[in-house]
């Protein structure tokens, strides 16, 4: 659920209850809405009525689709056709002609919330047999069309004002929303900062979870933690690691809290699903995500000679290319030079591979190497105390960075020493440190303690600015 909405191409509909053991039918998204509307509503209805009444239903059926409603609970379906939960869905019934062609027209628009992404849970009722407070009349729409009313005058006369009609919606096929990895310690991504988001939600109705700093998309300790006391609350095995039961679980209760699927939704909001990082890195990229490859790169190739060397300087340029392509010939992946999830889960595990087995002092540095886990503010380990001794030794020599108190807690001193450091070396400000800034302070602190080693006339190895 980290994307916007779109239309899919078709929807799975259960012919019964969720639990009996109905056929399942896998349709077109306009046949269904076609059925629906055929079964609920009359032909000789007013158009307008028309119109409000099938904007309801897609409206309703992308609600389930969106938030996953169905299949976040292990079911195979995006819908039932259970009327005391679901719509009426007819399977094989015969279509009414000027229905179809209402469809055909705004099939592909939806209801929302103002200021809110997910699609409305457009309850609604016949208003005769059955009445739905908040939700819309179907009869009740026949009489205000009568009246003049339009689709919008319509539908806001029982949603309310703050209602915004979205249209053409891009269409797609239907994709699940679990990351195609498991989320763990260092991984990094937009899934990363769904699942930090929807934590720190829960957190507020289950307060022994804790909360993650920096929702950055950023695998770090104190997701982990905050990952590992979710699972225990909900007898799942404890092991901090992100795969299909926690991932769905989360969902399930986020939406429970949030009321998603509900007229009176706490709603998603468009920062939730902003995306922070590229889907792929290629030729003629710049920016922080091509730094972190690089820096991967290099390391790599320090152990690997068919891995040709790269300059970590954030420009994804042909030598980086052929430093990608040498790593997916190396393991058997698509040879094309970009770096899609595949490729830098694969250069990551590599990494991590390398580092696992090389004995202490193998690198013949002073520092130790990025161990692939980011550190941000909350985190606290051993990494954090090395690096604020690092930093400590570096604001000797440029007294803009502030020193700060070694006690391997990552806080606010910390946070800001890190950021003077990155303004100070040209490095974007972010406060967290990953494969960029690690060696970009480990480097420096290596330089500054080599030279204070050195005897008068000795050359210090870098050169002095």
């Amino acid at each position: 659920m980290p994307e916007l909405p779109y239309i899919p191409e078709t929807i799975t509909v259960h012919l019964g209850a969720p639990d009996s053991s109905a056929p399942n039918v896998t349709v077109s998204f306009p046949d269904y809405i076609k059925n629906v509307a055929s079964s609920e509503i009359y032909p000789t209805w007013p158009e307008n009525a028309l119109r409000a009444n099938i904007y309801a239903q897609i409206s309703y059926a992308l609600n389930r689709i969106y938030t996953e409603y169905y299949r976040a609970r292990g079911y195979d379906f995006d819908i039932t056709n259970s009327t005391a939960i679901d719509q009426s869905f007819v399977n094989g019934r015969d279509i009414f002609e000027n229905i179809s062609q209402i469809v055909d027209d705004i099939f592909n628009d939806y209801l929302r919330r103002s200021g809110n992404i997910e699609p409305l849970f457009a309850q609604y009722c016949d208003g005769t047999t059955v009445t739905c407070p908040g939700g819309l009349s179907q009869w009740g729409s026949v009489d205000l069309a009568n009246r003049g009313y339009t689709p919008y005058q319509i539908l806001t006369y029982y949603y309310g004002d703050d209602l915004d009609i979205v249209n053409n919606a891009p269409v797609r096929g239907i994709t699940e929303s679990l990351p195609p990895y498991p989320l763990r310690l260092g991984s990094t991504g937009d899934d990363v900062r769904t699942i930090q988001i929807r934590l720190n939600r829960i957190s507020n109705n289950y307060p022994s979870i804790p909360k993650i700093a920096d929702t950055n998309g950023f695998f770090s300790y104190d997701t982990e933690d905050a990952v590992r006391r979710f699972q225990e609350i909900f007898d799942l095995t404890p092991d901090g690691i992100i795969g299909r039961a926690t991932w769905y679980r989360i969902q399930y209760i986020y939406n429970g809290i949030k009321k998603l699927n509900d007229l009176n939704s706490e709603g998603i909001s468009p920062d939730e699903v902003t995306g922070q990082f590229p889907s792929v890195l290629r030729e003629g990229d710049t920016g922080i995500g091509v730094r972190e490859l690089q820096y991967y790169l290099a390391y790599l190739g320090r152990f690997n000679t068919e891995i040709p060397p790269v300059e970590i300087d954030g420009v994804f340029g042909p030598a980086t290319t052929a430093a990608v392509r040498a790593v997916q010939q190396i393991y058997g992946l698509p040879v094309d030079g970009i770096v899609g999830v595949e490729t830098w889960r694969t250069l990551y595990n590599a990494y991590r591979g390398v580092l696992d087995i090389l004995p202490p002092g193998e690198t013949e540095r002073i520092t130790e190497p990025y161990n692939g886990i980011p550190l941000v503010v909350g985190a606290q380990s051993e990494r954090v105390r090395l690096m604020q001794e690092y930093l400590n030794y570096i604001a000797q020599t440029y007294t803009e960075i502030p020193t700060v108190n070694v006690t391997g807690l990552f806080g606010a001193q910390t946070e800001a020493a890190v950021r003077a450091f990155q303004e100070r070396f040209g490095i974007p400000v972010s406060g967290r440190v990953a494969a960029t800034t690690w060696n970009a302070i480990t480097s420096l602190y290596e330089d500054l303690y080599r030279g204070s080693q050195l005897r008068e006339g000795q050359f210090p190895g870098f050169t002095v600015e």
